[in-house]
């Protein structure tokens, strides 16, 4: 396994929507071992291929304390189920140190394929959903700045750009 470099927003490569995995294989298997060993070293609890520089529709998620609980999700479509909404408090490994309220569906079905290829259908609410929307959000080339004003993403821009700026110049 190994530890990919993760993509840091202002980056555009974190704007290009992710193509579907054909099929479910050895290398794609490999990948969700390094997103999870990625995703688990950061630390966090969701990563999305995109983020790792990788255009295919992956996604790692572990919502337990003690890393028991991984879940993959292999070309994801998501369905809203409710109009009621949800906001919680989204934080991402791509937006290093920042937090900001968002507000989404607070329940869905995701249809999706497991590690092994196998589909599987299941309905989420809570963290688990609002974590599987921010991460297919990533694959699609959105961030959950984005749903923020203007103002706070442009701040929240500008200071990622100097601190980035800053570690080159190290």
């Amino acid at each position: 396994m190994a530890i990919l470099n993760i993509l840091e927003f202002p980056d555009p490569r974190l704007r290009t929507i992710a193509k579907p995995v054909d099929v479910v294989d050895e290398r794609i298997r490999q990948l969700v071992d390094d997103m999870f060993e990625t995703m688990y070293e950061a630390p966090g609890i969701g990563l999305a291929a995109t983020q790792v520089n990788v255009h295919e529709r992956v996604i790692v998620i572990d919502l337990s304390e003690d890393r028991s609980e991984p879940r993959v999700f292999i070309n994801p479509e998501l369905e809203p189920l409710t109009e009621d909404l949800e906001e919680m408090q989204e934080g991402c490994l791509s937006v290093p140190g920042f937090y900001e309220t968002v507000t989404r569906p607070e329940r869905v079905r995701v249809k999706a394929l497991d590690r092994d290829g196998q589909a599987f259908d299941i309905v989420c609410e809570g963290l688990l959903a609002v974590c599987i929307q921010h991460e297919c959000d990533h694959l699609n080339g959105k961030l959950f700045v984005d749903y923020l004003s203007n103002l706070k993403r442009d701040r929240i821009r500008k200071k990622l750009e100097k601190l980035h700026k800053a570690q080159a110049n190290a």
